[in-house]
């Protein structure tokens, strides 16, 4: 690639923005060609979405390296454990997990994950139904973004009026229906846009869905702890969306948005039925429901003003409500019943202004063309948490607080320079956080603690056009993660069994330094692309360690959230397809990913058991003009003993190696009406992800019950008007 021909097409890309390729947002916070981006990017947009029959956030980390989702078991108790209580808990990106991994939608912060002791609430606040889009960026970006994104974010845009009002339609929309049969799902979902004159658009789109347990391969159906089946479950979920989307002229755009989701989920928990000989507190019967709300207004405008010190403003304003609630009983034998009734709620206002400025610097070969991206991001969010019941623990009346109502807020500025010439883009950019947490004595059973503090978090890109298919890019990239009010002020009490968790005033972010290294190919036939990364994060928080104590009368155990050891993670990706050419009629291709991450404490030299082991999927594709098929397979590499650490007189179960074969394809009926059918794990293969069975014991009787799903199929009808 000539230096004329790099500026030029430079020049265009960040003047423009790619007229007709896909873009995103997540990696600049503009619209962007992932391609010149120089960090690593997925984009499953809404035709993949569709064909591969994505139905929640762990199929959407289906086919991408070093990405998974944990979905263990609902195997939870009253009191002793949470196993599956939180359904699908979150992305694993390179080897973090958690409130690590920064979710939004439409650049939105979702609500944050809090586990203590017997309860845990997920974060899939989410209907995949009404996306357009799904982005997933890997690596820090706290540089852009702010606290919690040390692994990387996923952001998930919502549908937008335009994409049913191809033309000159005014009115337009999409129905669709499904079934699963992992879960015997039914899914019943439509969207409705139109056209109101030139400067109004809108759209209303609603999913509902009915399902049951996830299956398995476990075949023992007692009903106590020994059952490997799962426990009967009943589930529903249901999710609006509403958009208006107003362009009066003169280079305003004004979006308003309002979506809510409401998932609920009924629970027989038979495996926390005692085993004779039983004792009074013996359980004879356990029930539960769990229901997960959020609601969501959002005004996001923007302006075309060609000043001094911006192209365009962007403002937006968010309002955004989730409501968990856990609730479970216990019929004992002699003792009393017990119930359990778990609130946790965040009650956020978020903010953001930001404008870009183009600037173009000499002539010719040599010129340098700038984009600035600069705002100012603020959060203010209320935490709260209540637990009510019967029958309360030990020393402890009902209602309480497992921590205090909390504000967090949070105001940040940030700024990033694109800059272009020739062949290279060097892209710095730097982000100043300033937190604060404050929370409210009422109600609470200790002494609750405030803390408050800052962080700098600076990046560098760069990206070599070295031909016109093959570029390489580097980033560096610092991040951080605030602790949050569940961490600094947790607290439980047992005086009989002589053990407390206290809050902690010192508790410090954790911070992480970043670098990936990459290359892209985009030849006719071959898509390529491979990145190798490491991290080094110190200062982790750990939840519930000892601090002291000997458990004796008088000298409780003391366990706290504190800053403990440094963290280093390595690995490599690569990903891509090729283009093997025409073949009776249609177009044979084969689509192919592979990721491992390394990760081990600097400190003690012990593995990181977040660490998924390596996995290589790939597929083969046969396209016609009315139909396709692909055949994938996905093999997952054995957990090995020397990357899992285990405490003292401890086991842990290890996942062995498998590949598992999915068959799907789709009908093209008319051009309005698409069949897609698919059968997964076509050979019935028995088989367990290390995700959902961190923690197993190698010697528990219930292994069989975190097996995945054995052959299933799923079916869904979509048609276009």
């Amino acid at each position: 690639m000539g230096p004329a021909h790099a500026q030029d097409a430079a020049v265009q890309l960040i003047a423009a923005g790619p007229a007709l390729k896909e873009v995103v947002i997540s990696g600049s916070r503009t619209e962007q060609d992932p391609d010149e981006l120089p960090m690593s990017i997925d984009v499953i947009n809404a035709q993949a979405i569709e064909e591969g029959q994505v139905r929640d956030i762990r199929d959407v980390a289906r086919e991408l390296p070093n990405v998974s989702v944990a979905r263990s078991p609902s195997r939870f108790t009253l009191a002793s454990g949470s196993t599956g209580r939180d359904q699908n808990a979150g992305f694993n990106i390179r080897g973090l997990d958690g409130n690590r991994v920064l979710m939004m939608v439409d650049g939105i912060r979702l609500p944050r994950s809090y586990v203590f002791s017997a309860n845990a609430f997920g974060r899939d606040y989410l209907d995949i139904g009404l996306l357009q889009r799904i982005e997933v960026v890997r690596g820090a970006t706290s540089a852009l973004y702010g606290s919690d994104g040390m692994a990387g974010l996923v952001n998930f845009i919502t549908a937008e009026p335009s994409a049913f009002l191809e033309g000159d339609k005014h009115i337009g929309g999409r129905v669709s229906l499904g079934y699963d049969g992992d879960d015997h799902g039914k899914r019943l979902g439509a969207t409705v846009a139109g056209r109101a004159g030139d400067a109004v658009q809108w759209l209303i789109g609603g999913n509902v869905t009915r399902t049951r347990e996830l299956d398995n391969m476990g075949t023992n159906a007692a009903a106590n702890v020994d059952r490997t089946l799962p426990n009967p479950q009943k589930d529903q979920s249901g999710a609006l969306l509403g958009k208006v989307v107003l362009t009066p002229g003169g280079g305003q755009r004004h979006v308003f948005t309002l979506e809510h989701v409401d998932k609920s989920a009924d629970y027989e928990l038979l495996t926390a039925r005692a085993k004779p000989p039983l004792a009074s507190t013996s359980v004879l019967s356990s029930t539960s429901f769990t229901d997960m709300q959020r609601s969501r207004a959002t005004w996001e405008g923007s302006w075309r003003l060609n000043t001094a010190f911006a192209d365009d403003v962007k403002a937006t304003l968010s309002y955004q409500d989730a409501h968990s609630r856990e609730y479970i009983t216990e019929d004992r034998n002699t003792a009393a019943d017990r119930v359990r009734d778990v609130t946790y709620d965040e009650r956020t206002w978020q903010a953001n202004l930001q404008g870009n400025k183009l600037l173009r610097m000499g002539s010719g070969a040599s010129a340098w063309v700038q984009k600035i991206t600069y705002g100012l991001d603020h959060t203010s969010a209320k935490v709260s948490n209540l637990q009510t019941g019967v029958t309360p623990p030990v020393g402890e009346t009902f209602p309480l607080k497992r921590f205090p109502d909390t504000n967090e807020t949070s105001t940040a500025l940030y700024v990033q320079d694109e800059l272009v010439n020739g062949a290279w883009s060097i892209t710095p950019g730097v982000r100043f956080d300033s937190f604060r947490i404050k929370a409210d004595q009422t109600g609470f059973g200790a002494q609750a603690v405030s803390l408050s503090g800052n962080a700098t978090s600076p990046k560098l890109g760069v990206l070599y056009r070295a031909t016109e298919q093959w570029s390489v890019f580097g980033n560096y990239a610092a991040g951080f993660r605030a602790p949050n009010a569940g961490q600094v002020n947790a607290f439980f009490e047992n005086a009989v069994s002589n053990y407390k968790t206290i809050p902690n005033a010192n508790l410090k972010p954790e911070k992480s330094q970043n670098l990936e290294l990459g290359v892209r190919g985009r030849m006719q036939a071959l898509s390529v692309e491979a990145a190798a990364f490491t991290g080094r994060y110190k200062d982790f928080i750990e939840d519930l360690q000892q601090v002291g104590g000997t458990g004796a009368p008088g000298n409780p155990l003391v366990f706290q959230s504190v800053n403990i050891g440094r963290v280093k993670l390595s690995g490599f990706e690569v990903k891509g397809r090729m283009e093997w050419g025409t073949v009776a009629g249609g177009q044979v291709s084969t689509p192919f990913a592979y990721g491992q991450t390394r990760g081990r404490d600097t400190a003690t030299g012990r593995p990181v058991n977040t660490v998924d082991p390596a996995r290589l999927t790939a597929g083969v594709r046969y396209e016609t003009a009315g139909w396709h098929v692909r055949l994938d397979a996905t093999h997952s590499a054995a957990k090995k003993a020397s990357d899992v650490y285990v405490a003292a007189n401890g086991t842990q179960y290890l996942t062995p190696s498998f590949t598992v074969l999915d068959l799907a394809g789709q009908w093209r009926i008319r051009k309005d009406l698409r069949l897609n059918a698919g059968i997964y794990n076509l050979t019935d293969k028995k088989h367990w992800r290390w995700a959902d069975v961190r923690g197993l014991a190698a010697n528990a009787s219930f292994i069989d019950a975190y097996t995945q799903p054995g052959r299933a199929v799923r079916v869904s009808l979509v048609a276009d008007f």
